[in-house]
């Protein structure tokens, strides 16, 4: 994990000098994360605070959770990841216990705080893996209805055409990562789930 040291230690600076609150919203995860630079915008209602990190897998964001998150002291963190982990080649089955790693974890540290997962995004450059992101996002989902301070939310179906395939409008020119357009698709499903309705304001 040494190649991720730089931008987790400026990630630690960042929480370092973030006043302390207890009504955070931490979002966390891979650059679907880090490049949605428009969070305050888009949700001005709750506290947030941004730690996500380029390239980062659903295995890396497990590692780091004792170094990243817990020093942030969430009110509720909002997770992205996995992506890169199938597009690096791993088996849904990998990602899948990666996921349940993450999950222990939360249970060690953080048991009371609610976790909302992103679910993986079927992109244009990685749509010939769609199989796996389906299969992963299934076991993933199922794994989720086991606990009560984890929940689901679809950040995939936004993200197609009326054709079932990625909307090019919702990506930049890689085809992997969101436009405004994707980020504004994911702002209103995290709208509609209402799921930041019961935190302390």
């Amino acid at each position: 994990m040494v190649w991720y040291e730089d931008e987790v230690r400026q990630l630690e600076t960042k929480i370092s000098v973030s006043p302390f609150t207890n009504d955070r919203v931490v979002f966390y995860g891979s650059s679907s994360i880090r490049l949605w630079t428009g969070l305050h915008q888009d949700f001005p209602q709750i506290n947030s605070l941004n730690l996500g990190f380029g390239g980062s897998t659903l295995a890396a964001c497990t590692w780091f959770l004792e170094r990243l998150v817990i020093p942030a002291n969430p009110e509720m963190i909002v997770f992205y990841a996995g992506d890169n982990d199938l597009g690096d080649g791993r088996h849904p089955e990998e990602v899948y216990l990666f996921f349940c790693a993450f999950v222990e974890k939360i249970g060690l540290y953080l048991p009371n705080v609610p976790v909302v997962f992103l679910s993986i995004k079927l992109s244009i450059a990685r749509w010939t893996i769609k199989d796996r992101i389906y299969y992963t996002n299934k076991l993933i989902t199922n794994e989720i209805t086991k606990h009560p301070n984890f929940r689901l939310v679809d950040t995939t179906t936004p993200l197609l055409g009326p054709d079932g395939r990625p909307n090019r409008d919702c990506f930049e020119a890689d085809g992997l990562h969101l436009s405004a357009a994707g980020y504004r698709a994911w702002q209103q499903a995290l709208q509609e789930a209402k799921i930041f309705n019961n935190l302390l304001m």
